[in-house]
C-alpha cells in the first residue's frame, strides 16, 4: 500500500498555519480541526511543521504563554517528508526512528498531504480485513482473488 492510497481515502486537505501567527492561533485552529500537527507554511513554500508535542514541550514546560510566542519560535523545520509513491513500511519507518507523528506529503516541491501515525495504522488493518476475508473465502471453498 502506498501513501497515495491513504491520501485517496483521507484526502488532500492541507492545514497550515504562518510563522507569523502565535502558538494561541495554531493550537486553536488544531483543536477546530480535531488534528495533532499543522505545517507551517510560507506561500506555497514547506517551512517548517509544529505538532502538539512542541507545544507541550517548547511552550509549557518552558514557562512561555501561547499568545506571545510567534510559531517560527517553536516550530520544528528541517521536515522529514515522503512522496504518494512511498510504502506505507517505508512511513512508519521513518515515524518509528525519528520520534515523529507527522509527515507532509511533498509532490513536485508542493505538499499535497500529511499522513499521521493514525492514518498508517487505519490502513495496515483495513488491507489485514481484507486479507482476512479473502482466506476466510479460500477456506470456504471459494476462490482465492488473484
Amino acid at each position: 500500500m502506498l501513501v497515495r492510497d491513504i491520501l485517496k481515502n483521507k484526502g488532500y486537505e492541507v492545514y497550515s498555519i504562518s510563522a507569523d501567527q502565535t502558538v494561541f492561533e495554531a493550537i486553536e485552529k488544531m483543536d477546530e480541526l480535531d488534528i495533532g500537527a499543522l505545517v507551517v507554511m510560507d506561500g506555497d513554500q514547506l517551512l517548517g511543521i509544529l505538532s502538539e508535542r512542541d507545544y507541550r514541550s517548547k511552550v509549557i514546560l518552558k514557562g512561555r504563554t501561547s499568545k506571545e510566542t510567534k510559531v517560527s519560535t517553536i516550530m520544528t523545520g528541517n521536515v522529514y517528508n515522503v512522496s504518494p509513491r512511498d510504502t506505507v513500511e517505508s512511513c512508519m519507518s521513518v515515524m518509528t526512528d525519528k520520534k515523529i507523528r507527522h509527515l507532509p506529503v511533498m509532490e513536485d516541491d508542493a505538499v499535497v498531504g500529511v499522513i499521521s501515525i493514525g492514518d498508517l495504522v487505519k490502513a495496515i488493518i483495513s488491507k489485514q480485513k481484507g486479507e482476512i476475508s479473502n482466506l476466510r473465502q479460500y477456506i470456504q471453498g471459494g476462490q482465492y482473488p488473484a
